[in-house]
């Protein structure tokens, strides 16, 4: 058995341990998963200037949908959403890629989605790569951007 010395994998251990908190820290609030079967989350920003819980709601509660275009071939997503006091109460991606390959990443963002959108301030939702997708999140944020231009009071 070729053991490496103990104080040999330790500094290894801890610079590569330093490494993923450094790496953790600077990336903020931006969280993502492109792995299956984990808990997928989403990159949160803060809330739109002008708007506060003082301020009250700043869209009209109801249900929206919108289809948002993203990358070079025009690739499209259909997103609904409900809202509540500005709070994405539930949410529905429909894919709308033909490609196989397209259409599995569409598939798995879109079973991904409910679980890092739903009970969140619309504002404060803003998703970057998530279940393997790294262009999707693109579309759904064109989505809700028409979703709350749509809803603004």
């Amino acid at each position: 058995m070729n053991a490496l010395p103990a104080r040999a994998v330790r500094p290894t251990m801890i610079l590569a341990a330093m490494g993923i908190s450094a790496a953790a820290a600077l990336t903020g609030c931006t969280a993502t998963s492109d792995t299956e079967g984990s808990v997928p989350s989403a990159t949160t920003s803060t809330a739109v200037s002008g708007s506060s819980p003082a301020d009250g709601p700043t869209y009209e509660d109801g249900e929206y949908s919108a289809t948002g275009q993203y990358g070079n071939l025009p690739s499209s997503i259909g997103v609904s959403v409900t809202l509540d006091d500005d709070v994405i109460t539930a949410v529905e991606v429909t894919p709308n890629a033909t490609n196989p390959t397209s259409r599995d990443l569409q598939e798995r963002f879109a079973a991904a989605v409910p679980a890092v959108v739903v009970g969140r301030d619309i504002d404060e939702v803003r998703l970057s790569r998530l279940a393997g997708s790294s262009a999707t999140p693109d579309g759904f944020n064109t989505a809700l951007d028409q979703i709350k231009a749509e809803a603004a009071r």
